[in-house]
């Protein structure tokens, strides 16, 4: 095995690595709720664009160069974590997404008003508040321009998923005075009273109320006017991504950046129909223990029955609340280690509800949208809560956070199919661990399996297959218990964000495969938190690096990686 401190591979990999992280950070500032922020935007015109094309190419040629055999099994990780993501850059710079910066739900001026949450401390934040505000016109200026350039060549989201989608522009671009919008909202949070924050309270007030009316409106009323005027209007009718420009190639590489997978549109199709078969018996079986005659009567039962759905939107947020507390009851059982960072619950922004999903889930937060409360039922909660909140995206993505021995491209990179695969995961694994208490929770967490094995189907069917928007639409609704309205935003979410979608069931059939794997080997003196401490010890991977990583765990005989 390579000596870890004698390694020229690897030392020369860390190099390469530490200065284009270094230089990534200085490209992509950090906006994060969880960080300081920047006071400056990214540049995404398209000169900036070559620079980072250019960039990644000449890493992607240096790491070619590198004896990956001269690499520890550690080591090597690292290099196809790193590798991974640096072709995933390369493939998005290739296909130019940087054209195609919105989708059904979301879009870069939607990454501006998530910052309304943000909190300002200090006179140093302030400020900097300050000028990442005067940077937005330039921003959106870029955006609008990268945006002419895609649909132009007929790159850009199906006209039918972008529907209304205008209304989270409307919201900024119609207020009628600074204070009225979300970007005013820090500055208020600004203490008064503390020295570090004086002098100049009031003056800060004052600058900001002038930037967003002398600045930040004006660009969201030309974004407004260039959305439904020009761009909606322009947008392709067909729904499938191989129809638009280098269609086959483009569709083939959103399943590699998603999924991880060189698996075709064609077998990914098959596994769903697979698991779709599979999934339907288990549902059956459900709805025979508790009287009727198939899965379809009792779905049909749980979609129309009163009783299923909260009447108010804190009755729906505090059966969530409820639901997280369950897990922490029974979280030592299952978790060797659990994340430091806690999490609070809160509802999207109002004119983003519309078309947002159920719920979503990160770093301090679980979303949990409240908007159509006859769309949303109670009997998902559980499920929803163990994917989205905890043990989770909001248990995950901090628990990556906190594995300084990685690198920081290991901790601060998300890659949707390990992710999702474990919050889909983390549903199932609430059958062991008792949180679904009646036959509709246990049949809600069914669908939702179902509902993520049904995407494997009608995502390449719809991009690849010659599938309809309707066709996709009937499958999700004939096989899963979601409301219509759930299937209505979820099926235009795929038709605009090709490929994402199938992440969620591939990833937790490999982590699934690895535990069993491990089961099997180690018998007896398997421990499933010294493998859910493995598979989270790993922070954001691709799935080719699970099977490596559990190979490791079974040689090490399944104990803990934090045992030492």
């Amino acid at each position: 095995m390579p000596d870890p401190e004698t390694s020229t591979a690897y030392a020369t990999f860390t190099k390469i690595a530490a200065d284009e992280w270094a230089w990534r950070k200085q490209q992509f500032p950090e906006h994060s709720l969880d960080e300081p922020l920047e006071p400056r935007l990214p540049d995404v015109s398209p000169a900036a664009q070559e620079l980072k094309t250019a960039q990644w190419q000449a890493v992607d040629d240096q790491l070619k160069a590198i004896d990956r055999s001269e690499l520890s099994a550690e080591q090597a990780q690292d290099f196809d974590v790193y590798g991974y993501q640096i072709r995933t850059f390369l493939g998005r710079q290739r296909y130019r997404m940087f054209e195609r910066p919105a989708n059904a739900d979301s879009g870069f001026w939607m990454e501006l008003t998530a910052q309304s949450r943000r909190r300002l401390g200090s006179a140093t934040q302030a400020q900097n508040y300050l000028g990442w505000l005067a940077g937005i016109p330039s921003f959106i200026d870029q955006n609008i321009d990268n945006m002419r350039a895609g649909v132009s060549r007929g790159f850009a989201p199906a006209r039918v998923s972008m529907i209304g989608r205008e209304a989270t522009i409307r919201s900024v671009a119609e207020a009628t005075a600074p204070e009225q919008t979300g970007f005013y909202q820090p500055l208020t949070t600004l203490p008064a009273t503390d020295e570090d924050c004086q002098p100049g309270h009031d003056q800060v007030l004052a600058a900001g109320r002038t930037t967003i009316a002398d600045k930040v409106l004006p660009a969201y009323r030309r974004l407004l006017v260039f959305f439904t005027g020009e761009y909606f209007p322009a947008l392709p009718t067909d729904i499938a991504a191989v129809k638009g420009p280098d269609g086959e190639e483009f569709y083939a590489s959103q399943l590699r950046e998603y999924a991880t997978t060189d698996l075709s549109a064609e077998q990914i199709h098959q596994i769903g129909l697979e698991q779709v078969a599979s999934l339907r018996a288990e549902m059956a079986e459900v709805a025979a223990s508790v009287g009727f005659v198939d899965a379809d009567a009792m779905l049909a039962f749980m979609r129309t029955d009163p009783k299923f759905y909260a009447t108010t939107a804190c009755q729906l947020l505090h059966f969530a609340a409820w639901q997280a507390k369950r897990f922490d009851q029974v979280a030592h059982h299952y978790f060797g280690r659990l994340p430091r960072m806690r999490f609070g619950i809160e509802e999207p922004e109002p004119d983003l509800a519309p078309f947002y999903t159920f719920g979503r889930g990160g770093p301090h937060r679980y979303i949990l949208n409240t908007f159509n409360l006859p769309a949303r039922p109670l009997y998902s909660i559980p499920a929803l809560t163990l994917h989205e909140a905890a043990p989770g995206h909001a248990f995950q993505i901090p628990f990556a956070l906190e594995q300084t021995q990685h690198p920081e491209f290991r901790q601060k990179v998300y890659i949707s199919a390990y992710g999702e695969g474990w919050g889909l995961y983390c549903e199932r694994l609430g059958v062991e661990m008792g949180m679904y208490e009646t036959p509709f929770e246990l049949m809600g967490m069914l669908s939702y399996q179902m509902w993520r094995a049904v995407r494997l189907v009608i995502d390449p069917g719809m991009h690849a297959l010659g599938w309809t928007r309707e066709r996709a639409q009937k499958y999700l609704r004939d096989n899963t218990a979601i409301s219509d309205h759930e299937i209505v935003t979820e099926v235009d979410r795929y038709i605009a964000w090709p490929g994402q979608a199938t992440a969620y069931y591939l990833g937790m059939l490999k982590i699934t495969d690895a535990r069993r794997r491990a089961e099997q080997a180690l018998g007896a003196t398997f421990d499933l938190r010294n493998f859910h401490d493995q598979i989270l010890s790993l922070g954001s991977i691709p799935l080719s690096v699970i099977d490596d990583a559990v190979d490791t765990f079974i040689a090490r005989g399944g104990t803990s990686p934090f045992a030492d």
